[in-house]
């Protein structure tokens, strides 16, 4: 006579069913980092009530917040890559401020994405296990270049330049998306000395302003000779 199933037993999901999961988990700590102002607000039982999970669920797909979170950083560098990539099929001739605005608007247009560059450098790199920071670097460079390559054929700035300029958004992206989304002490202290408000920076305007300074600053100090 079979014995009665345990009542803790749960079927094993298939593959394609974890993949659903884990899926649903990022789009929820996406969704919530949109609400709430940033992935600095994100919780483990928010994302896991979000998604329809109990909060020991996220366990099987993930091992902490942060290598959740790491996983959203990897999925921003794919959209970027792909979205730039989609944006210049067949594209020629782009001029160094074309290259520029291409850069600004593609990656403005994916705002958590821009937040968690900042903590993935700060942190989230550093809290996973050493296995799991490998493939993020890999993903990232391999986007990166793709990124880098994709341009080279699109425009008139030689590889080294779009190397350089490619590299310059990364940091700025980051930074002046924190500049431009400030904590709700940091937003209330704006309004009370509205001097020290130019922090807030409209952020895709400026990130703009600065990588069209920025390429047509390489044209002038970065020669093709020297970049390759």
């Amino acid at each position: 006579m079979l014995a009665p199933p345990s009542q803790h037993w749960r079927p094993t999901p298939s593959a394609g069913d974890k993949a659903q999961r884990s899926k649903d988990l990022l789009d929820a700590a996406e969704e919530l980092a949109l609400e709430l102002g940033g992935v600095r607000f994100v919780t483990v039982a928010g994302v896991t009530e979000r998604a329809g999970l109990h909060r020991t669920g996220v366990r099987r797909y993930y091992a902490s917040k942060e290598e959740l979170l790491l996983e959203l950083a990897e999925r921003g560098w794919t959209r970027w890559r792909d979205t730039i990539s989609s944006r210049l099929v067949e594209q020629t001739g782009l001029g160094p401020s074309d290259v520029a605005s291409l850069l600004a608007e593609t990656i403005a247009s994916l705002p958590v994405f821009c937040d968690l560059l900042t903590h993935a450098a700060m942190s989230l790199e550093g809290d996973v296990d050493i296995e799991r920071a490998r493939r993020y670097k890999t993903q990232a460079f391999a986007a990166h270049d793709r990124i880098v390559e994709t341009l080279d054929r699109a425009s008139v700035m030689s590889h080294g330049q779009l190397k350089a300029l490619v590299g310059a958004t990364l940091p700025l992206a980051s930074g002046l998306w924190q500049a431009a989304h400030p904590t709700p002490v940091l937003a209330e202290l704006y309004e009370q000395v509205p001097a020290w408000g130019h922090l807030a920076l409209d952020f895709k305007a400026h990130l703009t302003l600065l990588l069209r300074a920025m390429a047509a600053g390489l044209i002038e100090t970065l020669p093709v000779s020297e970049t390759g």
